[in-house]
């Protein structure tokens, strides 16, 4: 079985209940349900949540819906303890609940590496940065990987440093940097593995837990895509994400 879940934690640092923040009169956390539901691998969709009032919101809409502990730390450590309770789930796609538009073609592309090569354990996405606003953002993650699309390294510094470039623009233009869309896809042991071990120096110098497994020789298969995500983690971006549907969702419902 190939199992979605979804995280959802209310006690965002940056935007307070964030998964019940309302999108065109939905909750951001039933607009990320209702777009996953778009994707064509997904044979099962769960939300964790970690609050008694997002649990109670949440189960009027999704039949499978779990009260984690608040406690616990990242939304990989979340969907292991729902994973655990699925023993018939071989591939576990984690899906951010701050992800309300996210194409369900987008998570079958994510998913595609697992179903047509065993040797991948770990996948995710990324895609080219086209703006110099992406490319200096810390908090858009930049990715490089090998001629086999296995990662090499994730940063929030621009990477790959193209020295000949003069400019961010320039660098965007001569060099191929990539993003990385926080999109994984897993195969059972491999997030178990990855969640039962520390954190790691990288993985706390960068404050990326994709490090982790890198460190820990988990290969990451880097999918690259052209779809658009938008997440969601501040009040600006849920402004934005208002605009949004209210420019291009909206006229198409």
């Amino acid at each position: 079985m190939i199992l979605g879940i979804i995280p959802a934690r209310f006690a965002s640092t940056r935007l307070m209940g964030k998964p019940l923040a309302k999108i065109g009169g939905k909750p951001m956390i039933q607009r990320t349900y209702e777009s996953a539901k778009k994707s064509k691998l997904l044979d099962k969709i769960v939300i964790a949540v970690d609050d008694d009032k997002v649990y109670k919101i949440v189960n009027d809409f999704c039949p499978d819906v779990k009260l984690t502990p608040k406690e616990i730390a990242t939304g990989s450590d979340r969907i292991a303890l729902v994973a655990e309770d699925y023993a018939d789930a071989d591939i576990i796609v984690n899906i951010q609940g701050d992800e309300p538009f996210i194409p369900g073609k987008m998570i079958d592309e994510a998913i595609e590496p697992l179903l047509f090569d065993k040797k991948v354990e770990v996948s995710t996405l990324a895609k080219r940065i086209e703006t110099v606003d992406e490319l200096k953002s810390p908090s858009i993650p930049k990715v490089v990987f090998d001629y086999s699309n296995m990662a090499l390294y994730f940063s929030r510094s621009p990477i790959p440093y193209i020295r000949e470039a003069r400019t961010n623009l320039e660098r965007i233009k001569k060099g191929e940097i990539y993003k990385h869309i926080g999109l994984y896809v897993f195969r059972r042991d491999a997030l178990f593995k990855f969640t039962s071990s520390l954190p790691t120096d990288l993985e706390r110098f960068e404050k990326l837990e994709q490090l982790r497994m890198l460190e820990n020789g988990i290969p990451i298969k880097i999918v690259i895509t052209e779809f658009e995500s938008l997440s969601v983690d501040t009040p600006e971006d849920l402004n934005l994400a208002r605009k949004y549907y209210s420019r291009i969702i909206k006229p198409n419902i």
